[in-house]
């Protein structure tokens, strides 16, 4: 049985679709250390470490282990329900200025003609960002998730977010294909379909975790930048991301009105309207061209551009190369006839060669067939007979 998924539709305004992470990125720490860790008798460090230890004894991805460890601590300590761990996320801290930045920054957008839109991709739990007081800003939240039984009460891994995966989002992003499980990011798009192109996305992150995202986004034209903590001002891994070209712009994880982030995000908008003004002026021209095309043969644009070559042509090579193609098309239209004559006229190089057999033999059969030959036409019989004394 087939299902039909919702896909957005591309917009007639450009879409900038700014993607977040969202532990030290949006949030001053990891989102399970505010509260989740302590309130099942762990420390931070020792959970982290336990966790680790657990991944890396086993072969298993380091995400699933901490769900592991949360469900398993939370046993005869704490409910581990969806409604738990919203709360949890209520407790989550925000860097400045976050709580306002999303509305902001769409204003801005829509005021310079670009609709802007906000994704979280996050390694962290998407339950938890759920129940912060900013979920309600993303267009959608990709995240690690939990299957909850008929009690509600989370027993499996619904869907983990790794560093490796999350680039997948990028691509249902490009699409509009939001779903995670509609396979149409898989299909095959022409570039003026795609709903947000690469050079319309922005990639905020903070460590090595976000750098497939990062380089993805930066070498198709889009924007990657690297925040750090405003307060402790540690530039080490924004420096080590821009060093090997994965960032191209960084700055403190202040989202606050006229901080350098705001400023950024806003200049990025300005020149995304500038940008895809040109980008629908080139489409246009290609649909036309395109159109233009599918009213002509292949025989026809085959004339059209050895016409080309040939007015364009600087040597007597290329010149003799154009013309023996030239030869082996028997028709000429009246028109395409007197474009062949004024190159000949025109470009030197034609007129001076017009004695070669090759070329002679060409022009001389055009000639035979003028019953009222032109002004080009005269010249170029003109310069035959002259070659000929």
């Amino acid at each position: 049985m087939s299902t039909e998924y919702k896909r957005e539709r591309k917009e007639e305004k450009p879409v900038l679709a700014i993607c977040y992470d969202f532990d030290k990125t949006l949030s001053p720490d990891d989102m399970q250390a505010q509260g989740f860790i302590q309130s099942v008798g762990y420390d931070v460090e020792t959970f982290w470490k336990k966790s680790n230890g657990l991944a890396s004894g086993n072969d298993m991805d380091q995400n699933l282990a901490y769900m592991l460890m949360m469900q398993q601590a939370a046993e005869g300590k704490k409910l581990f329900t969806r409604g738990e761990l919203m709360k949890c996320g209520k407790e989550v801290m925000l860097f400045p200025g976050v709580k306002d930045w999303f509305k902001r920054i769409c204003t801005y957008g829509e005021e310079h003609g670009v609709l802007v839109e906000h994704y979280i991709i996050s390694s962290g739990l998407k339950e938890m960002i759920e129940g912060t007081d900013v979920a309600g800003e993303f267009k959608k939240i990709y995240a690690s998730s939990f299957f909850y039984n008929e009690k509600g009460v989370a027993i499996w891994p619904a869907q983990v977010v790794n560093y490796t995966n999350k680039t997948q989002f990028l691509f249902r992003i490009e699409k509009g294909v939001l779903d995670i499980n509609d396979p149409g990011v898989n299909d095959s798009f022409a570039p003026d379909e795609m709903r947000v192109p690469f050079r319309n996305m922005v990639y905020i992150g903070d460590s090595d975790t976000d750098v497939p995202c990062m380089k993805l986004v930066n070498v198709n034209g889009g924007y990657s930048i690297g925040v750090y903590n405003a307060d402790t001002k540690d530039k080490t891994k924004v420096y080590k991301m821009m060093r090997e070209n994965r960032i191209k712009y960084y700055a403190p994880a202040d989202y606050s009105e006229g901080k350098e982030l705001d400023i950024l995000l806003k200049a990025i908008i300005d020149r995304t309207a500038e940008n895809e003004a040109l980008e629908s002026r080139f489409y246009a021209y290609k649909r036309e061209q395109t159109d233009a095309d599918k009213q002509t043969n292949e025989t026809e644009r085959e004339k059209v551009d050895l016409l080309i070559k040939l007015e364009n042509s600087r040597s007597f090579a290329t010149t003799h190369a154009v013309i023996e193609k030239m030869r082996q098309i028997t028709v000429w239209t009246k028109d395409e006839t007197e474009s062949l004559f004024t190159i000949a006229v025109n470009n030197s190089q034609v007129f001076y060669i017009l004695g070669d057999m090759d070329v002679k033999a060409f022009y001389q059969k055009l000639l035979n067939g003028c019953k009222v030959p032109s002004e080009n036409a005269e010249k170029v019989k003109a310069r035959i007979e002259e070659t000929e004394k």
